[in-house]
């Protein structure tokens, strides 16, 4: 059944540090297009055959852009969502990270190698299956973990932050890392449910 996706409103008033408005309204404008075209291919499934090939079919190309455009939708929704803090790690996620990675020192040296090593995002998620918080690293949106929750998310394609940092990414790494809003992960983890799992796993 066909759904019809529209761009979430994010409190965006607060940049982060070094990040200019006209980067924000240009990546927002990115994400608004993902959407249109999520929204676009979904019509498209609507009115194709229902028969597929793994060598090649429309109903497979289009499925495919499905999976790419519904990533990016909701990868740039976490981006989004976690944009200016203050950089201040408290609460369960700090518990988590400290118990993972030993302290947030190590979590933050681990995050900035996976963030210059991705073409496209690094992920902070909870991993189901094991009950451990890691750093993943995607090229493309449609990179995944299975049943790995993303909590904190960081974009590093060049659109993300060339405009103001060139190709400095590092430095728009630890502008990042200066401005999350780390009660956005916390508030995940509560209104996902994940803490009960975690002491469960």
């Amino acid at each position: 059944m066909k759904t019809t996706k529209a761009p979430r409103e994010f409190a965006l008033e607060q940049l982060p540090e070094g990040i200019s408005r006209k980067n924000i309204d240009d990546h927002f404008s990115l994400y608004k297009g993902y959407i249109s075209k999520f929204n676009e291919i979904e019509e498209h499934l609507e009115r194709t055959a229902k028969s597929g090939n793994a060598s090649y079919s429309p109903y497979r190309a289009l499925k495919r852009e499905q999976l790419f455009t519904a990533d990016a939708i909701r990868l740039h929704e976490a981006y989004f969502d976690v944009l200016g803090g203050e950089g201040r790690c408290e609460g369960t996620i700090l518990e988590w990270i400290d118990m993972d990675f030993g302290s947030f020192e190590n979590w933050a040296d681990d995050l900035r190698a996976t963030a210059m090593s991705a073409r496209g995002w690094a992920v902070l998620a909870y991993d189901v299956v094991d009950g451990c918080v890691r750093n993943y690293l995607a090229d493309i949106h449609s990179d995944a973990v299975w049943a790995a929750q993303p909590l904190i998310v960081l974009d590093v394609y060049e659109h993300a932050y060339y405009m103001d940092f060139g190709p400095d990414r590092a430095a728009y790494i630890e502008s990042w890392l200066q401005n999350v809003n780390w009660e956005r992960a916390n508030a995940a983890i509560r209104r996902l449910s994940i803490e009960e799992a975690r002491k469960a796993a």
